[in-house]
């Protein structure tokens, strides 16, 4: 297995990526086709330390990680992440050992949409209870008041794709 730095990457014809290569100490590059774990797509930057090794057999090339210098996670914790191609942190979804997952921050909270909307609707309910003794009220005081109808519809603000428990 050799260290290697990360020179460019495309893809072959079969959706492959390719990594292009330059070896540690000498001008030549190399290239390989990188393996991952099922379900993950990403793509390097230019100078990642990439693990490069030949397979057994067939002497294929292929790329078998990176060195990630940058790790945050703590033990028992997943985090996925996209970069500039700087290197600059640009989302990233952490899943936390304490049960917490963060979508590109901590600063706010999700809400959970049922319960906020059933919340919304009974505050509706109860203005709408109130609007004949508010009109009362200012009738009796000798003013004039037409109660117009409190609708809420919050359906736009849902998002069918992001779900929580």
């Amino acid at each position: 297995m050799i260290l290697t730095t990360v020179f460019s990457t495309s893809f072959d014809k079969a959706k492959r990526l390719v990594v292009k290569l330059l070896r540690f100490g000498l001008n030549d590059t190399q290239t390989a086709i990188e393996i991952s774990p099922y379900g993950v797509d990403s793509n390097p930057i230019k100078d990642m330390i990439a693990l490069y090794d030949k397979t057994p057999g067939s002497g294929e090339t292929v790329i078998v990680g990176y060195m990630n210098k940058n790790r945050l996670s703590a033990p028992g914790e997943f985090r996925a992440f996209s970069t500039d191609s700087s290197g600059n942190l640009k989302s990233y979804i952490w899943l936390k050992n304490n049960g917490n997952l963060e979508l590109n921050g901590n600063a706010d909270h999700a809400v959970r949409f049922q319960a906020l909307e059933t919340a919304l609707n009974n505050m509706v309910n109860l203005i709408s209870e109130n609007l004949p003794l508010i009109e009362a009220g200012i009738v009796a005081g000798g003013g004039t008041y037409t109660p117009i109808p409190v609708t809420l519809d919050i359906s736009a603000a849902k998002i069918d794709t992001v779900l929580t428990p």
